[in-house]
Parts: C-alpha cells; structure tokens; sequence
C-alpha cells in the first residue's frame, strides 16, 4: 500500500450514478409493469436487477482500489464512518416504523374494535384479543410460536455475532487465519438462518394457513421478518465481500473501516432479530 493522503481526496467524477439511477428505473418500472400483467415487465425488472450489480461492482471495486492504494486518511475514513452511522439510522428507523404499526394494531386499534359502540354497531361479536387477523372474519389460522425454529433462529444469530467479534479480534491483532475462518462461519450461520426462515414459512402457509393476507396478524408477521429476512441476505452479501477481500489480502490491523462497516450492519440485523423475537413470536 502507498502512503495515505493526508488531505481529503476528492475522486474524479463518477458515471456510476447515472448507472444507479437507470437502474432504479428500469427495476420500478419493471416491477409496476409485472404487477399490472404487462408481459415485457419482468425482463424490464431483471434488467434493473442486473444494471444495479453491474453498478454495484464497478463502484464499491473502484472505492476498495483507492483505499488500498492509500489515498484514503483520516478524514475520509472519518466521513465513511458517519456515513455507515447515519444509514444504519435510516435502517432504524424503517423498522421502527413496522413496530409502530404493530404497536398501534396490538395495543390501539384491535381493543378499540372489540369495544363499545364499534363493536355494536361494525363487528358485533369481535372479541379483540391478539394474535387476531381482524373483526372481518377471515380464515382460521395457527399464530407462529416462538418455540422451534425462531429460538434455533435467535440461537443462530447470536452465535453469528459471537464469530463475527472473534473475526474482528483475529483481524486486530494480525491473525488472518482466524479472521478468515470467524467470517466464513458468520456466513455459513447466516445462510443456515435464512434456510430455516423459508422452511418456516412454507410450513406457515401450508400447515398453519398463515399467509400474508391473513388480516393485521399475517401482513405484521411478514412485513416485520421478511424484511428482517432480507437485511440478513444483504448483509451476508457485505460479510462474503469481505471474506474475498480478506482472502486476497486486503485489511490491516489499523485499515480496516470496510469490514467494520460489514459489521456494524450485522450487529444491527442481530438487535433487530431479538426485538423480533420478542414482539412478533413470544409476546
């Protein structure tokens, strides 16, 4: 690696903006269009889908090639830490937005249904009570409990978070091999919780008639942890990345903000899953 900048380095300007944004264009488009039965909708989506990785790589590998040849320093590497602070925020926040509506749903709205002159005069007979999907008489369903795969689950993403510290520690103190081997059983943990989670909801809906349109029940249960689900994969994505940089030998003891910033994420996913487990499978 070369001598790190001291000043603020201020790249050349980019084309892989542009790049994104036709990507998010042909990939909503391309959605909107599926959703409406236009037949050229679905290519339109995969082509999104493939501008935004071409993007994707190009991009992030043009940033791994400025930081390891050293014209990153201290006040770069202090922005990309706000940065990855305040998108691990944003991501906060959207949760917190599904919590909420599972909040008001539990606490507020399905007691307000089964009370007073709403039940007499809209849902006559609604008892309230949670897990409910709703006064409207839907379908019988069996609620998730927490027992079985969602505490395997919870079991899965702490131990990852164990390994992933243990990585770090190897990494630190200029262990390769134990970086290397703490991430790729992060990994492995990771694709092991998400196996379990499309087991778990194939047997939701063929054994327990739990669907996402099983009323306020269904849509929080779904919303909640196939979004979680879905942080999880982007977030084995970042800790795969790593490992290959790991392999080829980027990250020193002192350099190393790409993996902690893989990390922090992770860690995130970890709070988010307990919160999950807490709210959505044993209260």
């Amino acid at each position: 690696m070369t001598q790190t900048f001291e000043k603020y380095f201020v790249p050349e300007p980019s084309k892989y903006p542009i790049f994104g944004s036709i990507a998010l264009l042909l990939f909503g488009s391309g959605a909107a269009m599926w959703l409406n039965g236009v037949k050229a909708g679905p290519w339109i989506f995969f082509l999104g889908i493939a501008v935004l990785v071409i993007m994707l790589f190009g991009w992030f590998g043009q940033v791994v090639h400025e930081s390891e040849g050293g014209k990153y320093g201290r006040k770069v590497d202090r922005s990309f830490r706000w940065s990855m602070g305040w998108f691990i925020f944003s991501e906060v926040m959207f949760f917190a937005a599904f919590f909420g509506a599972l909040f008001y749903a539990r606490v507020l709205a399905v007691p307000w249904l089964a009370t007073g002159d709403t039940m007499e005069l809209l849902w006559q007979g609604f008892a309230g009570g949670w897990p409910t999907a709703g006064p409207d008489k839907p379908d019988p369903f069996t609620p998730m409990t927490a027992w079985g795969i969602p505490a395997l689950n919870t079991l899965i993403l702490l131990s990852s978070g164990a390994t992933l510290t243990w990585a770090h520690h190897g990494l630190r103190h200029d262990k390769r091999s134990q970086l290397k081997l703490g991430l790729l059983i992060t990994i492995l943990l990771g694709v092991l919780f998400l196996s379990l989670q499309i087991y778990e909801y194939r047997h939701a809906y063929a054994e327990l008639n739990l669907r996402l349109d099983t009323g306020i029940y269904g849509s929080t249960f779904y919303f909640l942890t196939g979004f979680h689900g879905m942080h999880v994969t982007v977030g084995a994505i970042m800790l795969t990345v790593m490992l290959g940089r790991a392999l080829a030998g980027h990250f020193t003891p002192d350099s190393h903000f790409g993996f902690e910033a893989a990390a922090w994420y992770w860690h995130f996913v970890d709070v988010v899953w307990l919160m999950l487990f807490l709210v959505v499978y044993l209260l």
